[in-house]
C-alpha cells in the first residue's frame, strides 16, 4: 500500500500506529492489530535464550583467561623455585671453596717461599757459574805462561 509507514524490523502487523494518506493530503492515525501473543513470546525466549549464551561465553572466556594467569603464576613459582634451589647450591659450593681454600692456604704460602728460595738458588747458581768461567780464564791464563 502506498503512503504506508512502518516501523523497522516490524511488519505491518507489528506496528501501534500506521499513518495513511487520503485523497485529501491529510493523514489519519488507525491503530493496527498487534502481533500474535506466541510470536512475542518466542521472540523474548529466543533472546533470551542467545543473550544467555553470549553471557556465558564472555564470562567462560574470563574464567579461562584467569586460569591461564593461574597456570601462569604457578609456572612461574616454580622456576623461581628452582633458581632459588640452584642459588643455594652455588652458595653452599661457593662455602665449601672458600673453606678449602682456607686450608690449603699454608700449603700455597709454602710453596710460594719454596719458589722465592728456588729463585735465589738459580741466581747463586749462575752467579758461581759466571765465577767459575772467570777462574777457568784465569787458570788457562796462567798455565799458558
Amino acid at each position: 500500500m502506498a503512503g504506508v509507514m512502518e516501523p523497522a524490523g516490524l511488519g505491518p502487523e507489528g506496528a501501534k500506529e500506521r499513518s495513511v494518506k487520503h485523497d485529501s493530503g491529510i493523514e489519519t492515525a488507525e491503530e493496527a492489530t498487534e502481533p500474535a501473543e506466541a510470536d512475542i513470546n518466542e521472540l523474548c525466549k529466543d533472546m533470551f535464550t542467545k543473550m544467555s549464551t553470549y553471557l556465558s561465553g564472555e564470562l567462560t572466556a574470563t574464567s579461562e583467561d584467569y586460569k591461564l594467569l593461574e597456570k601462569m603464576n604457578k609456572l612461574t613459582c616454580l622456576k623461581y623455585m628452582e633458581m632459588k634451589d640452584i642459588a643455594i647450591n652455588i652458595s653452599r659450593n661457593l662455602k665449601d671453596l672458600n673453606q678449602n681454600y682456607a686450608s690449603l692456604q699454608p700449603h700455597l704460602d709454602q710453596i710460594d717461599q719454596i719458589e722465592e728460595q728456588v729463585a735465589a738458588l738459580e741466581l747463586a747458581a749462575y752467579k758461581l757459574d759466571a765465577y767459575s768461567k772467570k777462574l777457568e780464564a784465569k787458570f788457562k791464563k796462567l798455565e799458558k805462561r
